[in-house]
């Protein structure tokens, strides 16, 4: 960076401007993931659900505001090299005690890029590299709450750490709730360890809300032993509270955080803070993972993005066109070494595909602020990406050439994508069931079915329910990720296939009774879907319902009537209404 004398006082005002910017925006983020407690208290879930889908706008908003600000007041397009050089420095001196430096320079990013030219986007002008650490920041209040159950016993310290919350909602029976705590610790670890003198509980202090659910997170910490736990707070019919069980594995808690989940609300003053403690937990999460589940998904674009490019640094292997199926409407590549696929939309969709371009972007845009129920994969979204051209494989540059030269820009050593979504790498539901074992077979059709299900209740009609359309995840669970052809349910109309008018026309090529747009017809699903025998028999031992029309229409009327489906992102076996034979929560 240059580092001559500042000669230009606009500069500092400018840096001024884009902090302002950012700090809107962060205080509106706080404000929304205040205001969740009292949704969440008053059980309002319609509002949770607006307030989920108006907090992902938040950040572009704010970013077209400041881009507009800088036009009219600093007349931006005009400034020189120089100029921009001194705003990022002045900018890196306003962010010294800052809470959320990490997010401000993201944000400083994001406007820069609408505002200067791509030759730019190196370290002199964006924040290619971060400059400001975002350890031991102090944060007011803390980060997590310790409680010390030797000196107050394990019954008394659980009714503290909920009572610390401060819900303003009764509860049905905490004391009832504690006791199905203390048993589900003596069945997970057989039997107590030896407590070391200074064993502690550690809590984030901000309770985790989403959908109909609040979650208390946290670690007991004994000795150099760690055991990460999370509670899920519910309603009952009454709307008293409940807590619903005990999760006390990474790999549960992991499921918490899954990329196919809704985005958390939970007040965070330094988001770092709680992304560390979070990595203790799973540390098979990376940041760029934690931050987005947290809502920062901006924040986790930049941490994949700086990944990814070390990533590239440091591997060999080549870009090629993804396995499997190709797609009518998506290019879809990969690089081998890596977790993710990269998805572009081609510039001409053949038939029997009937979309746009246009449509296919709005469709994951509505994924993206939909509830994703767990059964959706959360895409990130790019502008102008560089791939050293080197890395391309001659194969996968023809076809883009081929499929979509309008995303394409050639450089000498570098290849431009104007435009493409990534999505986490899962094994195609097709690909997984022809190598299927019986039992594996069995396990990913119900998985198939629960998917279909699920997103039929958040009012999601997957449109296009080919298995290459479903991929299983490393936890075996099958989520949907193609996007193109979904419907919202309410706007389809399901319908039952009439009888035929006579033999001829039930054999006829084309059906002899009309069908209008957003008509389905549920039982014709089997002829392209049940092929195998053995695939057969497991779908109708299963979801056999799937193939009528009243299933459907069934759905259909408890959505149009306002009613929102609970979803555990745990199994129901382990609630501890099933595992103690307790009441159980139901709103």
């Amino acid at each position: 960076m240059d580092s001559s004398p500042i000669q230009h006082p606009i500069a500092r005002q400018i840096a001024h401007a884009l902090l302002d910017g950012f700090d809107k925006h962060y205080r509106l983020f706080r404000q929304s993931a205040a205001d969740a407690k009292q949704r969440f208290e008053r059980g309002d879930w319609q509002a949770v659900q607006r307030a989920a889908k108006d907090r992902i706008q938040y950040y572009d908003d704010r970013v077209d505001e400041c881009v507009t600000r800088l036009h009219q007041e600093f007349k931006a397009d005009g400034l020189g090299e120089t100029v921009w050089q001194q705003v990022k420095y002045h900018y890196i001196s306003l962010l010294t005690n800052h809470k959320q430096p990490e997010c401000a320079e993201t944000f400083f990013n994001s406007v820069c890029c609408k505002i200067l030219h791509r030759d730019y986007f190196n370290n002199d002008f964006i924040f290619v590299r971060p400059t400001i650490s975002t350890e031991h920041i102090d944060s007011d209040p803390p980060t997590y709450r310790s409680y010390y159950p030797g000196k107050h016993g394990l019954h008394k310290t659980i009714r503290q750490i909920i009572d610390d919350f401060g819900w303003d909602a009764p509860f049905a029976d905490l004391g009832r709730d504690i006791g199905y705590i203390v048993k589900k610790l003596k069945l997970h670890l057989g039997e107590w360890p030896e407590v070391e003198p200074n064993y502690q509980i550690q809590v984030l202090y901000a309770p985790f809300y989403r959908n109909k659910g609040a979650y208390v997170i946290g670690k007991a910490v004994n000795g150099n032993q760690e055991y990460p736990f999370a509670v899920p707070i519910l309603h009952d019919e009454q709307g008293r509270l409940e807590l619903d069980t005990l999760l006390l594995d990474a790999r549960r808690i992991g499921v918490l955080f899954s990329f196919s989940r809704a985005y958390f609300m939970t007040d965070m003053e330094v988001p770092s803070g709680y992304v560390q403690f979070l990595r203790t937990l799973l540390p098979t999460k990376s940041r760029a993972e934690l931050y987005t589940m947290l809502g920062l998904q901006k924040q986790g674009k930049t941490m994949f993005y700086r990944d990814f490019m070390h990533h590239l640094k440091h591997s060999r292997d080549d870009l090629i066109i993804a396995p499997g199926i190709k797609g009518l409407v998506m290019l879809v590549f990969t690089l081998p070494s890596y977790p993710y696929v990269f998805k572009v939309i081609k510039d001409y969709i053949a038939p029997p595909k009937e979309v746009t371009k246009e449509v296919v972007e709005f469709k994951y845009q509505l994924v993206k602020q939909h509830d994703r129920v767990g059964r959706m994969a959360d895409t990130l979204e790019f502008s102008n990406v560089a791939f050293p051209r080197e890395r391309f494989t001659q194969e996968l540059l023809d076809e883009f050439r081929k499929v979509a030269p309008s995303l394409l820009e050639e450089k000498d050593d570098s290849i431009v994508i104007r435009h493409l979504y990534i999505e986490r790498r899962l094994t195609p539901l097709n690909i997984y069931l022809d190598r299927a074992t019986p039992e594996q077979l069995e396990h990913g059709v119900r998985e198939y079915g629960n998917a279909i299900k699920e997103l039929a209740s958040a009012n999601i009609f997957p449109g296009d329910m080919l298995f290459k359309n479903f991929g299983v995840t490393r936890y075996g669970r099958v989520i949907f990720y193609d996007y193109d052809e979904i419907e919202y349910m309410t706007d389809c109309h399901f319908r039952k296939v009439p009888p035929a008018p006579t033999p001829e026309a039930e054999m006829a090529a084309e059906p002899w009774y009309p069908v209008a747009r957003n008509d389905v017809f549920p039982e014709e699903f089997a002829s392209f879907l049940l092929g195998p025998l053995a695939l057969r028999r497991a779908f109708m031992a299963h979801h056999a319902d799937l193939l009528k029309a009243e299933f459907w229409q069934q759905k259909q009327a408890k959505i149009v009537h306002g009613y929102i489906e609970d979803f555990y992102p745990y199994p129901e076996s382990i609630r501890f209404c099933r595992l103690f034979n307790a009441p159980s929560p139901k709103s």
